[in-house]
């Protein structure tokens, strides 16, 4: 009976453990992961982005923020762990070992005077004689004579101090550590322990692994529908032009699965009308363009119009039902977003290429809904071939003050971010009849949008030259610099409801063949990451190159500095193509901000193989020669892609517009930044 006692006095412990496990660790990762992301929450400080509510730490949407069910579940079983620790605790208490000189007052090897001087003091304390209390009786049987007569008898004094126990040697014992009703097999219970182990040890672990192979097999690694990824796949085209890019980013898996209610249909006819002229239906059959475009998918009607709702900012005319739904489409947006992306880079074409003309579409549709700015926007108007789309990111602006200001000769967004501090001021102040606090607001964004610089190599390493089947090495150093100093820091956007980073594209293309060679995705947000990822980069290339260790840990201290000086390194590697001139561009463009996207021209030629050697495969017999002389020159603030033309400028700003390419013909292009925030740059679509 002790023994199973004492069995199911450790059942708690052993619970207890079972759940420090697992728990401690994963408490330990959340409170990391809430701390590095509060050291990222630096965000725009104007009076449009407080306004939102977004960034404001309120004791309500603190505890919003924290009752979900993860964190409730988390905070209950710390609670269940630490009634736990006080259960196991006070029932260590109530178990007493048997110690006979404790429990007489006494020190371990006490003569047999000391022993029986104690026993008649407790006596006089506990007798049944000198005190009636039944408790005082129960102590005075069971532990002070058991414990004199352990120590007046020879034998048993001699086998506690030898054994630790006065009746000699005692045998191990194994129990379980499981409750008493649990191991009595005696009574109706006795099949109860055989359904727990069934179901801790074999239901329980097949509920989980069928849970988890049930969302992996629907679900990728960026919580994205693999049915969403095939769709995207099926529907991207290398001609899609930035207006289509909308048509095949709804036809998302999670869109398709938001409910269409019968109530939502006069608010989404209200909604229509709102934002019918950004829906590119062609006026002159007015009426069955409306028919055709109701006669689609409901969930595809229902979804383009909540993305015009927000990129037209006319979300305060929802109903509460489709302000549920709206929040939840710019919720999937990001992510669904960037796998279109990558369905638009990725390689398709015999020479492993993606296509370039698709992503930039991709790029300018989450730029302007981040933004909250119509795609109509980037519509060349007043000689901005931009358009006003860089100007309605700034707060307070709108379409009226814009005019006003090109009445002064401030066409352009980098005309205006170019000015002096006071003369925009005043004239933001006599033109646009800002007060001194909407100044601020400007200039506070204007301060926050980044500035890039890009310094790109191309080569061979080892070889002077770029010959066909090379393996080519491609290290681009991308710099971000802003006016207040920052590195890593929140996009304005008070029209987004939810948390957005900044991310950016480093597109190494050919606009003339529509070929994206090499991409890769950048963030400004975590330094430590970009540290560790350039470091082992340029560690490798140091060290296949040959160079000794001290080279190597000066080129590794050298990258660390760029990286925390604000720069992010981008290597990659691609086969050299067939013999000939190519005229490839990179691009660096910012899917949160518009205008502030960069390019520079990369001239590379490639010639037959000529060197010996299997590297390139069948095509080692053939070599390359390199153009001589270097030539840099930093594109001009309007340029518009080379061949692709965005579908939103007009042809009149085509023909006037004139093209200075920067060309480098060994495969260098250095890119010396002042702050480039032309939004032509990050429109890229060529005509059919």
């Amino acid at each position: 009976m002790a023994a199973s006692e004492e069995n199911s006095a450790l059942f708690p412990i052993f619970i207890l453990t079972i759940m420090a496990l697992p728990l401690v660790p994963y408490t330990i990762m959340k409170l990391c992961r809430a701390a590095s992301r509060k050291t990222k929450s630096i965000h725009c400080q104007c009076s449009e982005c407080t306004r939102s509510g977004k960034y404001r730490r309120s004791i309500f949407k603190r505890i919003s923020n924290f009752s979900t069910c993860s964190n409730l579940t988390l905070v209950l079983l710390w609670v269940v762990m630490i009634i736990l620790v006080y259960y196991i605790k006070h029932i260590s208490q109530e178990i007493q070992i048997f110690e006979p000189f404790s429990i007489l007052g006494l020190e371990s090897g006490a003569s047999d005077s000391e022993i029986k001087k104690a026993y008649r003091r407790l006596s006089i304390q506990y007798h049944p004689d000198k005190n009636p209390d039944p408790e005082a009786h129960k102590y005075f049987v069971e532990f002070i004579s058991k414990a004199y007569q352990a120590l007046t008898d020879p034998i048993s004094r001699e086998n506690y101090e030898k054994y630790g126990h006065p009746d000699g040697r005692q045998g191990f014992q194994m129990g379980i550590a499981l409750p008493q009703f649990l191991l009595n097999f005696d009574g109706a219970t006795g099949g109860i322990l055989l359904l727990w182990i069934v179901g801790v040890c074999i239901l329980l672990p097949l509920v989980i692994a069928v849970v988890y192979l049930s969302r992996s097999a629907k679900y990728t690694g960026n919580y994205v529908m693999h049915q969403t990824l095939s769709t995207y796949y099926y529907f991207m085209k290398p001609s899609l032009a930035p207006s289509k890019v909308m048509d095949v980013f709804i036809k998302a898996a999670e869109y398709m699965e938001i409910p269409v209610r019968r109530t939502d249909n006069e608010p989404l006819q209200k909604l229509f009308m709102l934002v019918r002229s950004e829906l590119n239906l062609d006026l002159k059959n007015i009426k069955q363009e409306q028919a055709k475009f109701w006669k689609q998918h409901p969930s595809l009607v229902k979804t383009e119009l909540l993305i015009q709702a927000q990129l037209t900012r006319e979300s305060a005319t929802l109903s509460p039902a489709l302000l549920g739904d709206f929040r939840r489409v710019l919720e999937l947006s990001p992510r669904l977003l960037e796998e279109l992306m990558k369905m638009a880079v990725i390689p398709r074409t015999s020479q492993g290429h993606g296509w370039l003309r698709p992503a930039i579409g991709v790029v300018e549709l989450s730029q302007c809904i981040i933004q909250a700015v119509p795609l109509s926007a980037k519509k060349a108007a007043g000689g901005s071939p931009e358009g006003i789309a860089p100007f309605l990111q700034l707060p307070h602006f709108s379409e009226a003050i814009i005019k006003k200001i090109a009445r002064k000769k401030v066409r352009t967004f980098q005309e205006l971010s170019d000015m002096p501090l006071q003369e925009r001021a005043e004239l933001l102040t006599q033109t646009a009849g800002f007060s001194s606090a909407e100044i601020q607001d400007v200039e506070m964004v204007l301060e926050m949008m980044p500035s890039i610089t890009i310094v790109v190599t191309c080569e061979t390493e080892g070889e002077e030259g770029i010959q066909e089947g090379d393996i080519v090495t491609i290290q681009a150093w991308v710099t971000l610099k802003r006016t207040n100093g920052l590195i890593g820091a929140l996009p304005h956007a008070p029209y987004f409801p939810f948390h957005k980073e900044e991310n950016f594209w480093f597109l190494l293309a050919d606009p003339v063949s529509n070929n994206v060679w090499f991409s890769q995705k950048m963030s400004f947000m975590d330094e430590a990451a970009a540290i560790t990822a350039a470091s082992k980069a340029i560690e490798d290339t140091m060290e296949g190159s040959g160079a000794s260790v001290k080279e190597t840990s000066a080129a590794v201290r050298e990258a660390v500095d760029k990286v925390k000086a604000g720069s992010r390194l981008v290597m990659g590697k691609l086969q050299a193509p067939a013999e000939g001139n190519y005229n490839l561009s990179c691009f660096c463009l910012c899917d949160s901000w518009i205008g502030c996207d960069k390019k520079i021209n990369l001239k590379v030629k490639v010639v037959k193989r000529t060197r010996a050697g299997t590297r390139g495969g069948p095509m080692a017999e053939e070599g390359p020669i390199l153009e001589d002389g270097v030539e840099e020159e930093e594109e001009d603030e309007g340029e518009e892609y080379d061949d692709y033309e965005s579908e939103y400028s007009e042809d009149d700003a085509d023909e006037q517009r004139t093209s200075k390419k920067g060309a480098v013909a060994n495969g260098k292009a250095h890119n010396k930044g002042s702050q480039n925030r032309s939004s032509s740059e990050s429109s890229c679509t060529d005509e059919e």
